[in-house]
């Protein structure tokens, strides 16, 4: 007799459960100790599972790694799409340049506040920085690609509405970024940690590129 439907679900959520567990702690190790120093027993234990399952889900440390950057920057995609809808949505195309540009540094504040302010993503950052030699896979990957073509389609819009200037938007969703989150990015981590300052520096690159990307007769005025 088959397992009805509502017995299989439990043990997927089990499965999810676990995986999260794992990312969680070896996210936490990683940072702490290193990579190198970090075993996967000791991952195993602080996600409370044993670590044949850790090398039944994951097959090494290196793609044990790989899972902890995918995960953070699957989180940073969903709220990139969540910031995107709510300050730039589709609808404003037909607002003015003025309500365009506010609403564009409203975009730029609440995802550093949102997204770069978080340590989970920040700890995803650094391990990426520190072992760029053991994540190949990171060049071109699908979820930076798609970072990218979310806010470019959108500058898009904007672009064909005539309230920017963008020609080519992935090339200008590439300098929004070079000037807000990266520019966070290469903070050192105290200077990360200040709100105030990280909020700085995101408004002050929303107005560049609005400066950058003002429609041709006009500039833009802060």
């Amino acid at each position: 007799m088959p397992m009805p439907d509502v017995q299989v679900k439990p043990v997927r959520e089990g499965q999810a459960h676990k995986r999260s567990a794992i990312l969680t702690a070896a996210r936490e190790l990683f940072v702490r100790d290193g990579v190198e120093r970090t075993s996967m027993d000791a991952v195993a234990a602080r996600a409370g599972v044993s670590k044949r399952t850790v090398y039944d889900y994951y097959g090494d440390k290196r793609r044990l790694l790989l899972g902890v950057v995918e995960q953070a920057g699957e989180a940073a995609l969903i709220t990139l799409r969540r910031l995107i809808e709510r300050h730039l949505p589709p609808v404003l195309t037909d607002a003015d340049r003025a309500a365009t540009e506010r609403a564009l540094v409203s975009f730029a504040l609440d995802l550093g506040r949102s997204q770069l302010a978080a340590s989970d993503y920040a700890a995803a950052v650094r391990l990426i920085t520190e072992n760029e030699a053991l994540l190949p896979e990171l060049d071109d990957h699908p979820l930076e690609t798609a970072h990218n073509r979310a806010l470019a389609e959108r500058l898009d819009l904007l672009s064909r509405a005539g309230l920017l200037e963008a020609p080519d938007p992935e090339l200008a969703a590439d300098h929004f970024h070079a000037l807000t989150t990266l520019r966070v990015l290469n903070e050192p981590g105290r200077r990360r940690a200040q709100l105030d300052r990280v909020d700085r520096i995101m408004i002050d690159g929303a107005h560049a590129f609005l400066r950058a990307y003002a429609p041709s007769g006009g500039g833009h005025d802060r």
